[in-house]
C-alpha cells in the first residue's frame, strides 16, 4: 500500500482482462471495494479502500489505502475484515486522501459487487463529510451482484432444478412446494460434504448471522459488544440508551408490526434486561 497507484497486469487472468477491456467504450472502468466500521451507509466510516482501474487500452492500475476512520472500529467489524484500531492508527484520515481517490476515479465509470446498495452511498457520504466534491453525474455504474441475481434465479423452482434435477411443475401448490423443499435439502446434503449432519448444526448454519446481528431479522446489530438499533430514527444508537431516554419509542415498536424476536428484545430492554453477546 504505497502512496502511488501501481500499474500491473498480473492481478487479472489474461482472458478476464481482455473480456473486460472489450466492453469499455472509450472510458476507464474502476472496480472498487470498501472495508468499513459497520453496515450503516450514512454513519459508518471507511477503514480501507481498494480500487482497480482498467483503461480502454487494457492497462490496469491499482489503488489500495488503509484509512483512519476517526472513530473506534467495533470488534464485530474487525472480526469480519481483520482491520483493528491499531492497524489504522498511523493511517491518514479520509479528507487527507480524498483528492487522491477522486483523481484515481477521474473520468471513469464504476463497477463492483453490491456497490449500488452500499459502497457508492458510503463513499459519497465520506466525500461529503470531507467537503470534497465527487459527482456521479455522467458515470455509469455496473453492479455484478445485480447481474448475478437477475441471471441466476434464486427461487424454489431454480433450487429444485439445480439440486433435484427436475422441473418444479407444481410451483406454489403448498404440498408440492413442501416436497420440493425436502428434495432440495436432501440434494444440498448430498452435494456439500461440509454441511452439518444434524438438525441443530443446520439451524446454526442457516441462521442469517455473520457475527454482526443480534436478532435473525437484523433489526439490531452488535457494536462494541452492545446492541444498537439497525433501523429507523435511532439507527446506530444503543438499545440501552433509547430504552432509558425514549421508552415511548420502545412501546411503539411493541404495538407496531415488527418481528417477534425484535419485540422480545425491546420488551426485555424495557425491563432493564439487555442482550449479551456470546463470547
Amino acid at each position: 500500500m504505497g502512496d502511488d497507484p501501481g500499474v500491473t497486469t498480473s492481478l487479472l487472468p489474461k482472458d478476464a482482462l481482455e473480456s473486460l477491456a472489450s466492453i469499455l467504450d472509450g472510458r476507464p472502468l474502476v472496480f472498487f471495494d470498501l472495508e468499513t466500521t459497520g453496515t450503516d451507509r450514512m454513519q459508518d466510516r471507511i477503514v480501507e479502500i481498494a480500487a482497480l482501474r482498467i483503461a480502454p487500452g487494457g492497462e490496469v492500475t491499482t489503488f489500495d489505502r488503509r484509512v483512519n476512520p476517526g472513530i473506534p472500529i467495533p470488534r464485530e467489524s474487525t472480526a469480519i475484515h481483520g482491520i483493528s484500531d491499531d492497524d489504522v492508527k498511523e493511517a491518514r484520515r479520509f479528507p487527507e486522501i480524498a483528492g487522491e481517490i477522486e483523481a484515481f476515479f477521474s473520468g471513469a465509470d464504476l463497477a463492483g459487487y453490491n456497490i449500488r446498495g452500499f459502497d457508492v452511498p458510503l463513499l459519497l457520504k465520506e466525500f461529503e463529510r470531507a467537503s470534497h466534491p465527487f459527482s456521479l453525474e455522467g458515470r455509469r455504474i455496473v453492479d455484478a451482484q445485480t447481474i448475478y441475481f437477475r441471471k441466476e434465479p434464486r427461487d424454489l423452482s431454480a433450487a429444485v432444478r439445480f439440486f433435484a434435477g427436475r422441473e418444479h411443475a407444481g410451483a406454489h401448490a403448498a404440498l408440492a412446494d413442501v416436497v420440493a423443499s425436502a428434495e432440495v435439502l436432501a440434494g444440498q446434503l448430498a452435494r456439500y460434504e461440509d454441511l452439518p449432519r444434524t438438525t441443530g448444526g443446520l439451524h446454526d448454519f442457516t441462521m442469517p448471522d455473520d457475527g454482526r446481528w443480534v436478532d435473525p431479522d437484523k433489526r439490531f446489530s452488535w457494536r462494541h459488544g452492545q446492541a444498537v438499533f439497525a433501523f429507523g430514527e435511532n439507527r446506530g444508537k444503543k438499545l440501552k440508551e433509547v430504552a432509558e431516554s425514549n421508552p415511548g419509542y420502545m412501546q411503539w415498536i411493541l404495538r407496531a408490526d415488527f418481528p417477534a424476536p425484535a419485540k422480545k428484545i425491546v420488551e426485555e430492554a424495557l425491563k432493564g434486561k439487555f442482550p449479551e453477546r456470546p463470547s
